[in-house]
């Protein structure tokens, strides 16, 4: 079984608004990251600490334990309501997201334990898929220990890294990993849909 959890539980800091609400030419982003999965995963997640806001979604919903306490913990969040023993995990603010890229990451998900793109050096934590079994030990130790980076519970689990060639081929715009963080990044989206 695979869940699909899109993270919807930060703070919108920089945008200074709710970042899955915000419109990209009428719609709002969240809603354009869910058209792009239809029919991907068994199950739909959406991990945020204003349920209210998303009703109209009509999908599960589940708050983080400690609201606002960053990427790590929604992953926890995330792999603690999945049904799904492969849980792939989605930022809500990528309104750009490539659905061949996800697919590949999926058909390799019995590789190891997290499937991740990789830029150079640079993991994309929140475009990858996690075996929950496996991850959500080292994720909770990560966590008791500290640590806030998500790439911190890495080294106690096997992780396939998605190395460039194969991100090119798979998303050739480049665009897959672009999100809507500032004002100057949703009029940039907004031209790259004309």
């Amino acid at each position: 079984m695979i869940t699909i959890a899109v993270q919807a539980g930060g703070k919108s800091s920089r945008m200074g608004e709710d970042k899955a609400l915000i419109r990209l030419a009428g719609i709002p982003l969240i809603e354009r990251v869910l058209a792009r999965i239809v029919g991907l995963a068994d199950e739909i997640l959406i991990t945020t600490n204003r349920p209210e806001t998303l009703t109209h979604l009509n999908l599960r919903m589940v708050g983080d334990e400690i609201p606002g306490a960053g990427a790590l913990h929604g992953l926890k969040t995330a792999l603690v309501a999945a049904r799904g023993e492969v849980v792939l995990v989605l930022s809500c603010d990528t309104p750009f997201v490539s659905r061949e890229l996800l697919e590949h990451l999926l058909s390799r998900a019995h590789e190891a334990d997290a499937i991740v793109p990789k830029h150079g050096d640079k993991y994309e934590p929140l475009q990858a898929v996690y075996n929950r079994a496996r991850c959500l030990p080292t994720v909770e130790a990560a966590l008791g220990s500290g640590e806030r980076r998500m790439v911190s519970f890495y080294s106690q689990v096997h992780v396939l890294p998605i190395e460039e060639r194969v991100l090119t081929e798979l998303d050739p715009s480049g665009l897959s990993f672009f999100n809507v963080n500032t004002a100057e990044d949703l009029e940039r989206a907004e031209q790259l849909l004309i």
